[in-house]
Parts: structure tokens; C-alpha cells; sequence
């Protein structure tokens, strides 16, 4: 069993910020990436930040110099920091794992999301 816990969702106006956490725990013993994904209403789930073991890290075009992605002290937490948020940010945010359990060489777990909701 695997579980994400994600924290940092609210409500903000536009030009604010919001930091996102994630703690992976339960079952997972070995981590090669960690991320974070959206999804608005009517649309797909989209990258938004992806990093890896390795600490290399990729952005979609739609955040690059808004948003960072980085890793914990511990290495199965990530954060999201987002500034400058724009009404188009709004979105369910879900934290991404890629890596290994007990069970499973390789797999790819999600969190359950939170909210991200930007006023204009």
C-alpha cells in the first residue's frame, strides 16, 4: 500500500502564492521520481512538474518561471511553490510517485488531488 499525502490547496487571488506538499509513505521503498499533476474540469490531467531522483526537473511551459518543484530533506516528500497564480492555475493538483514497493519493481502512484482555486 502506498499513500500520498498532499497539503497546500486553498483559495487565493490572482499574483498570490500557494506551496504544495507531498509525503509518500506506506510501502514504497525506492523512489526514481516524484511529481505534480493537474486537472481542470472538462480537461486531461496535465504535467505540471516533474522531478527526478537525480534532482533534474521539467516544467510545463504553461508554469516555467512561476512555479518550482524540489525535494525534501526527506526523500519522499516533494513540494510545490507557486507564485505569480493565475485564474487559468486552477485545478485539482495530484502528486505523482514513480518507483518501487515490496510487491512491484517498478509502478506509478497517485495522491487523491487538492483543490487550487485562483480569483481574479
Amino acid at each position: 500500500q502506498v499513500q500520498m499525502v498532499e497539503s497546500g490547496g486553498g483559495l487565493v487571488q490572482a499574483g498570490g502564492s500557494l506551496r504544495l506538499s507531498c509525503v509518500a509513505s506506506g510501502s514504497i521503498v525506492s523512489i526514481s521520481a516524484m511529481g505534480w499533476y493537474r486537472q481542470a474540469p472538462g480537461k486531461q490531467r496535465d504535467l505540471v512538474a516533474h522531478i527526478t531522483s537525480g534532482r533534474n526537473t521539467n516544467y510545463a511551459d504553461s508554469v516555467k518561471g512561476r512555479f518550482t518543484i524540489s525535494r525534501g530533506n526527506a526523500k519522499n516528500t516533494v513540494y510545490l511553490q507557486m507564485n505569480d497564480l493565475k485564474p487559468e492555475d486552477t485545478a485539482v493538483y495530484s502528486c505523482y510517485v514513480r518507483g518501487a514497493t515490496m510487491t512491484q519493481y517498478d509502478g506509478h502512484y497517485w495522491g487523491q488531488g487538492t483543490q487550487v482555486t485562483v480569483s481574479s
